[in-house]
């Protein structure tokens, strides 16, 4: 089953680029040469980059060749996305923009044929009576006109369908160039700050307008470093939380190449917190929990401590069970005082019926980065109870922060990146 998989999900590949390389470049050139050639490698490298890249990260290639890798690999992976988008939607457009030329074509050929005489002028046989000499018989008739030689003759302007093939491929092309242009601008810039007030039933007076900072999905890797860490670092200060939440997926990569990186996270100003995402196992959970111990951050392992006014609990994620070290919701939870507000940390919102067993007041997640780049919402809605935003379940309430970074391309489309400001508020104020 694996196998056919496989064999079908490169089959649906191959044919997705053969329809892109059709429409970019077979059906906007004459004849088969350079830019069908050129196009045939631009497709085929872009997708040798990207393959490269995946697997460059995963396997732990040297860090140099990840970075080199990165940029065109993963950039291919959202263009291709918003080409192929492009290109299907010029489908729609195609038979339109042929049928508007073929109408203005025939509305020019009709007055071309329908031209009206100046008023007194004489009809064309009068005209060829009053101004054609008569031959005599024995002039000559007059030679016919010789045909143009291929120098003179006029350079053939392209079809009509050739012409709106270049339309639309043009238009498709700088569409998705402007929608990949735009999105990694988003990331790169940094994530922007986004405030929700949860009120809790069990949160006393006291604590109304307590502040936590929730930030994740920072993937810090080959492309987003630590120019990029100390964007986030100084965002949250900005915010002044009373503390600070990492809900997973901080690092694609080992401490050894990103522990400078990371660096920045010691200047975090609140108290924060920290739990595992899937990503840390793909990249050794174990050292990169020892890592941000010792940048100053405090690892929520299956653990909870109390605050002053609710308890905060952090879970493991779900993709530390092939380790031994996966979520463990008894432990965390199991012997508190239900009287008292709960907060957990869990980076996966599917996590939260668990919460709710455990009568936990809200859940903070994320995980899902908002789908990351349209119509990727579609496909995180299947697979997680909420994508984004708050929601409730039963008693227990879940806010899925979108993230502040990115995984692979570093490009957001409709899902713009955030670190996210939850005030609490008390329900007795």
């Amino acid at each position: 089953m694996v196998i056919l998989f496989a064999l079908l999900a490169l089959g649906i590949l191959v044919a997705a680029n053969w329809y892109l390389w059709r429409r970019l470049f077979r059906d906007t050139t004459r004849r088969p040469g350079l830019a069908r050639r050129a196009g045939a490698v631009l497709i085929a490298g872009g997708w040798v980059a990207a393959v490269g890249a995946l697997v460059a990260e995963r396997a732990g290639a040297p860090f140099w060749l990840q970075q080199t890798l990165a940029w065109p690999g993963f950039l291919w992976l959202a263009l291709s996305i918003y080409l192929l988008i492009a290109v299907v939607a010029g489908e729609v457009v195609r038979p339109l923009l042929r049928r508007v030329l073929e109408r203005r074509a025939r509305t020019a050929t009709a007055v071309s044929h329908t031209e009206p005489v100046p008023a007194g002028a004489p009809s064309a046989p009068a005209r060829e009576a009053n101004h054609t000499p008569a031959r005599t018989t024995h002039e000559p008739a007059p030679a016919p006109e010789s045909a143009p030689t291929p120098e003179s003759a006029p350079t053939p302007t392209p079809s009509r369908r050739l012409f709106v093939s270049r339309v639309v491929a043009g238009a498709a092309a700088t569409a998705a160039v402007a929608t990949v242009g735009y999105g990694t601008y988003g990331v790169l810039r940094g994530p922007r700050v986004k405030r929700v007030t949860v009120p809790l039933a069990k949160l006393p007076r006291a604590a109304h307008g307590y502040r936590i900072a929730v930030v994740s999905d920072i993937h810090l890797g080959p492309i987003l470093g630590r120019g990029f860490a100390q964007q986030v670092v100084d965002t949250i200060n900005s915010t002044q939380p009373d503390i600070v939440a990492v809900v997973g997926d901080l690092v694609d990569g080992s401490v050894k190449d990103l522990g400078p990186a990371a660096a920045p996270l010691r200047q975090l100003n609140a108290p924060s917190y920290f739990v595992t995402g899937n990503h840390e196992y793909f990249s050794g959970a174990e050292q990169w929990v020892e890592e941000v111990r010792r940048l100053g951050l405090h690892p929520l392992e299956n653990a909870r401590t109390e605050l002053p006014w609710f308890d905060l609990a952090g879970v493991n994620d779900i993709a530390g069970e092939s380790e031994g070290h996966g979520p463990d919701f008894t432990r965390a939870l199991g012997d508190r005082d239900t009287a008292r507000a709960c907060v957990l940390l869990a980076h996966q919102p599917v996590q939260i019926h668990e919460a709710v067993k455990h009568d936990v007041d809200l859940q903070l997640s994320g995980h899902t980065h908002g789908g990351q780049l349209w119509p990727g919402n579609f496909i995180a809605a299947a697979a997680n109870p909420t994508v984004a935003g708050l929601d409730r379940y039963g008693d227990t309430q879940l806010y899925v922060s979108r993230g502040a970074g990115a995984w692979g391309p570093p490009t957001r489309v409709g899902a713009p990146s955030d670190i996210t400001v939850i005030e609490l508020a008390s329900t007795r104020a």
